[in-house]
This record gives C-alpha cells, sequence and structure tokens, in this order.
C-alpha cells in the first residue's frame, strides 16, 4: 500500500488513475404485470450480465410524463414502451429521438408495422373478449354477445378509454371488422358507437390496468371482459382456465421509443438493439403469448407457443387491425368526448 502511495504524486493522482467500476444504469418504463415479468426474463436480466443495471419502471402510458420531461429538460427515463397512437403521436410532437435500424435490427428481420421512425415494435399484443370457464357455461359466439346481459347475465369489464371500446361497440352493432374504421371516421358512425356503449354503461365495470381484466373474471365480478391475451396467458399459467373469443380481437404492436434529451441514448439503442435479436424476441413469446415483431423468432418457436399468439393464423382470421393513422388523427377528440361522456 505505501509503495503504491509514493508512486502517485498524490493521493488525487492516485484516484484519478484507479480505474472505474461504476456500473452503468439504464431506466427502462414498461406496462407492468406479465408483461414486465417476460420482460425481466427475456431482456432486462440477460442484458444486466453485459454490465448494464437495468432499472424497471411500470406506467399506464401517461405520455404527458414524457412531454413533460421533455420539455423541461430534465428527461429521467431512457427507454419506455409505448402503443402505436402514442408512438406516432410522440414522433410528431417531437418527444422521441429518431432511431438508426442500421445499429438496431435490419428492417427486412421485422414485421412491415413495427418499423416507425422514432419507434421500434417489441410485440404483437391483441385486445380480446374473455371469459371463466370454470363460471361461465354459455360462452359467447359473438361480440353482440358481449352486450347481450339477459342471454350471459352479469357485468361487463372495459378498459377505460374509447380506444378499442368504440371498435367493439361497432361490431356489436354489426359493422363488419373490415368497415370498423371507416364507419368510426364519421359522425354518425361515432355517434352510433357511443350510442351503442351508452346501452352497456349500467354494466360495465370498468379497469385501467391490465391486471384488473383478469382478476374480475377469477373473482366472478364480471361475466365478460376484454382483456389483454397475455393477461389471460399469464392466469392460466398459474392454474386459471380464462378463456379467449379470438373473433373481433384488435392486434396491435407496442414499440420501445428514447425519450428526446436522455444523456443515455447511446445506450439505449444498445439495449434496445439487444432486445430486438431472435434469441430475445423469442424468449419473450415464451414468457407470455404475445408475437415477436422479429419475424425470425417464429422458427424457433414450438406449436404451443405458436397457436396461443395473436399471429397465429386461426387467431388472426377474423381479427381487426388497429389503425395507428385514424386514432391518430382522431383520438385527441374521441378520448375527451369519452371522459365527458363516462362522468354522465
Amino acid at each position: 500500500m505505501k509503495k503504491s502511495l509514493i508512486a502517485c504524486a498524490s493521493l488525487a493522482a492516485c484516484l484519478v488513475t484507479l480505474p472505474s467500476f461504476a456500473q452503468q444504469q439504464l431506466t427502462v418504463v414498461n406496462f407492468g404485470g406479465a408483461n414486465a415479468n417476460a420482460q425481466k426474463k427475456a431482456f432486462y436480466e440477460p442484458y444486466e450480465k453485459q454490465g448494464t443495471k437495468i432499472v424497471a419502471v411500470e406506467y399506464n402510458g401517461e405520455q404527458a410524463k414524457v412531454k413533460a420531461m421533455v420539455e423541461t429538460k430534465k428527461v429521467t427515463w431512457d427507454v419506455v414502451e409505448v402503443e402505436s397512437p402514442d408512438a406516432a403521436r410522440g414522433c410528431d410532437e417531437g418527444l422521441y429521438e429518431k432511431l438508426d435500424y442500421s445499429k438496431i435490427v435490419p428492417k427486412a428481420d421485422l414485421l412491415p408495422a413495427a418499423v416507425h421512425e422514432c419507434a421500434v415494435g417489441i410485440f404483437v399484443w391483441s385486445t380480446v373478449m374473455a371469459y371463466n370457464g370454470d363460471k361461465l357455461k354459455t360462452p359467447p359466439t359473438s361480440w353482440a354477445d358481449f352486450w347481450d346481459t339477459k342471454k350471459i347475465p352479469g357485468k361487463r369489464g372495459m378498459r377505460k378509454g374509447a380506444r378499442y371500446n368504440l371498435e367493439f361497440a361497432l361490431l356489436a352493432d354489426g359493422v363488419k371488422p373490415a368497415d370498423v374504421y371507416k364507419v368510426l371516421a364519421t359522425k354518425d358512425g361515432a355517434d352510433r358507437a357511443f350510442k351503442k356503449l351508452t346501452e352497456l354503461k349500467p354494466s360495465i365495470q370498468w379497469w385501467e390496468a391490465g391486471a384488473q381484466a383478469p382478476q374480475f373474471l377469477v373473482a366472478g365480478d364480471v361475466a365478460l371482459t376484454t382483456v389483454f391475451n397475455g393477461r389471460i396467458d399469464a392466469a392460466n399459467r398459474e392454474g386459471r382456465n380464462l378463456k379467449i373469443y379470438w373473433p373481433g380481437g384488435i392486434y396491435d404492436l407496442d414499440y420501445w421509443a428514447i425519450p428526446k434529451g436522455t444523456p443515455n441514448k447511446d445506450a439505449a439503442v444498445k439495449f434496445i438493439a439487444f432486445t430486438m435479436q431472435t434469441p430475445q424476441q423469442a424468449a419473450y413469446a415464451q414468457n407470455i403469448a404475445y408475437g415477436p415483431a422479429n419475424s425470425k423468432a417464429l422458427a424457433s418457436l414450438d406449436k404451443k407457443v405458436l397457436d396461443d399468439l395473436p399471429t397465429s393464423a386461426s387467431n388472426a382470421k377474423e381479427a381487426l387491425q388497429f389503425s395507428v393513422g385514424f386514432w391518430a388523427d382522431q383520438g385527441e377528440a374521441l378520448e375527451k368526448r369519452f371522459a365527458a361522456w363516462a362522468t354522465q
């Protein structure tokens, strides 16, 4: 020790020359629950072995928090999981960094919808109708059944917001999946959707966090609910007997985005690139029933896993693709209308 100190001109010089063992830290924001658990196993834990500590933060998609950070130049989130309309709107508002795909993953490996200038799709998920197979002896056969509380008595669980619910309302009112957004884009179509929601309003039990919907089913609080398909998969892995009605489900992607102004931009890009590689994408799908955005990952998944994904041929056959363009253009007005309607 004495020799080491003598070799240095001063203690300060010694401290300068000693190697730094401070571990890099990256804050990654997700939607929590089963999705966060799958990300932890497939993304966070393997990546931490490379020397970066991942600090996981949960939220419910409040883009206003990202906006406040960016506008005040106090960005503490490095990577954020966002839904597709928020990716599009956030990019337009300058909230997210533009991505260089040469540093992430070849675009050709991705589903076309996964490629966005400010965000990259991580996985495909679906909002579906579900019920408890141990409690409901008459399964639903259409979205009209979701509205028919005489045929299937009981409450209905729905996510609190305009998104998805307006589409389901039109499906229940007889609109074909291919025509839903064409109808919803008109004033009469939007009025029709809200009128249909009003019919069901006394029977609706709202949920906001994804974990609530399967909890409602297990507790018997609702007979039917809208729910993220991965939440049903997670509950069934714990021994539940929850069932999905796939026709009319609305599938979409969640994306990674980097808030503009993060001091850890380069590290954020490296993390995202890691999660988009084939092994990590496959590992994620094995831990939760969401389809990988990297198509190459499908080859390494067995049939049992593939059959439960929203991207499987049978599950996607009568599904509705979420319209990012529609909700980016009209979402703000419809959400304001929904908020006012919900309080009436």
